[in-house]
């Protein structure tokens, strides 16, 4: 086994086809396919099942998987160690949150660890977010859901030994423009917004998920954009919008945007790492300065 080889095997299993393996490591998708088969070869077992949706681990590749990240893993520590390259941790983050929540955390690491050098990675998909934390791309992500597991919120997370840990708690608010007409009305029930344009972003967003499980279907999607333009289309009544009440806090205190009552219960800030890594240097300390 050499390690471009472990590192080609773990791409497929990360994007489930060879081109998409090919993309994400600048190869040809037949230099990947090459280099699984001589995988194959040396080891003496098939790894993966090719079907028509993808490729899928066969037992042996789940069995070789788990070998796969850590021995990954230790490489890049050797190279670290060897190269002398300072020590960091990466934290990806949503872009909703990276604003919001993670310089707390970066104050808090700071003291705790003042030399070390933690490299913040925000991004617009949560599913980018956990398939980099599972393939050792990150150590750690900050996210939303809620529930008792992983993904309770509507997601499906990735086939890795995550783990998690609710470091805090995201109010969500219905808001409006200030001349709508449930504006004052107590409570506001799914029931009533029937018929109103409920302003969205895209199916995997955690608010798109969330007013499923709260709303309901009865209003009709919107698709507007990302959180700062579902706000502004509310202030301008083209729809309401089901939002972290941090973003809005500002037009609802200036009258841009009215709170609707309706019960929405708060989302959870969760932080996702991978078990089997708790070991790497820095990753316990980012750890204890997110759960402060």
């Amino acid at each position: 086994m050499e390690l471009r080889q472990l590192r080609t095997f773990e791409a497929v299993v990360r994007h489930r086809t060879v081109t998409g393996a090919a993309v994400a490591l600048d190869l040809a998708p037949s230099t990947v396919s090459e280099q699984i088969r001589a995988l194959e070869k040396s080891l003496g077992v098939a790894l993966f099942e090719r079907t028509a949706t993808g490729m899928t681990l066969t037992d042996p590749g789940e069995r070789l998987l788990g070998w796969a990240r850590r021995l990954l893993d230790q490489a890049e520590q050797a190279r670290r160690d060897v190269t002398g390259q300072q020590e960091a941790v990466r934290l990806g983050a949503l872009e909703t949150i990276a604003a919001t929540h993670v310089p707390r955390v970066l104050a808090r690491l700071a003291s705790r660890r003042p030399g070390l050098r933690v490299e913040v990675r925000p991004s617009v998909s949560r599913d980018q977010l956990l398939a980099d934390v599972a393939a050792g791309q990150l150590e750690a992500a900050l996210l939303m859901d809620t529930g008792a597991a992983l993904g309770d919120l509507g997601f499906p997370p990735p086939p890795a030994p995550l783990t998690f840990l609710d470091v805090g708690t995201v109010p969500l608010v219905l808001v409006a423009a200030p001349d709508h007409p449930l504006r004052g009305r107590s409570p506001v029930d799914p029931a009533d917004l029937l018929g109103e344009r409920l302003l969205v972003n895209v199916p995997a967003c955690s608010f798109w998920m969330a007013a499923d499980r709260i709303i309901g279907d009865g209003p009709e999607r919107v698709r507007s954009g990302g959180v700062a333009v579902m706000r502004a289309w509310a202030e301008q009544g083209l729809g309401i919008a089901l939002l972290p009440e941090f973003a809005v806090a500002a037009a609802l205190a200036s009258g841009s945007l009215t709170r609707l009552a309706l019960a929405a219960p708060d989302l959870s800030l969760r932080l996702v790492w991978r078990g089997d890594r708790e070991q790497l240097p820095g990753l316990r300390d980012l750890l204890y300065a997110a759960a402060s």
